[in-house]
């Protein structure tokens, strides 16, 4: 069966926000088993990037069911949770009220510009619209000298891990995605790291709109990245 063209501009919000409302249900349940929990480990990892603890205010741009926020809670900071998705904020809401959560969409965010010591973003980069408004939403909304930790997939570089990494996360994903929750939401996942740019082009969106020492760090062989920057100070 053919699939799907991926979609662009007003017809990808609201497709995108569609799928995240079908499947919030399970949501969860397939990130453990898809990457075998290692999503929270990566999680972790970026808090840890981004240096979070009890002094920091911290915004989860496209915060799904919340993981990343409550990890920076536990840390003791002030949080805010903000996502387009209203199932998947609904239940990000119930795991967890020590949160402030917003439903928002993230090029357009209902801050205060520096309000934030610390923005993070896990898995999301590639769902939205456009990624650098986002990014100069992100800037605006960070104080100065403030710090940009943003979770994403990727792919790896040698082409035997290639291979291999495609066969899992290009078949073997929509497959259980299909069993356990929505076969499109799952065939489409993976197909839209298509929606992201090279690290070349994506460290200079960062530094053009006001982001310095932009740093991309790897996991799981490159099948996972982590950028990490820094809100110019002037």
């Amino acid at each position: 069966m053919a699939l799907a063209a991926l979609p662009h501009g007003a017809t990808k919000r609201e497709r995108v926000q569609a799928m995240f409302d079908r499947i919030a249900p399970r949501y969860d349940l397939l990130n453990r088993i898809l990457t075998i929990g290692l999503d929270q480990r990566w999680r972790r990892a970026t808090l840890d990037l981004a240096g979070v603890g009890p002094d920091d205010r911290v915004l989860d741009v496209a915060c799904g069911t919340g993981d990343l926020a409550r990890l920076a809670v536990a840390r003791g900071a002030r949080v805010c949770g903000l996502d387009f998705a209203g199932e998947m904020l609904r239940r990000a809401q119930g795991h967890d009220q020590r949160v402030a959560w917003l439903r928002a969409d993230a090029a357009a965010l209902p801050l205060r510009d520096g309000w934030a010591s610390v923005i993070v973003c896990g898995f999301a980069l590639r769902n939205f619209v456009s990624i650098p408004p986002v990014l100069d939403e992100m800037a605006r909304v960070l104080a100065p000298a403030g710090r940009l930790a943003l979770l994403e997939v990727d792919r790896p570089e040698p082409r035997w891990l290639r291979a291999g990494h495609g066969l899992y996360f290009d078949r073997l994903v929509p497959r259980i995605g299909g069993w356990l929750s929505d076969r499109a939401a799952y065939d489409y996942l993976p197909r839209s790291t298509a929606y992201l740019p090279p690290t070349a082009e994506f460290r200079g969106w960062l530094e053009a709109v006001g982001f310095e020492t932009p740093v991309r760090s790897r996991r799981l062989l490159g099948a996972v990245q982590i950028w990490t920057a820094r809100r110019r100070s002037a």
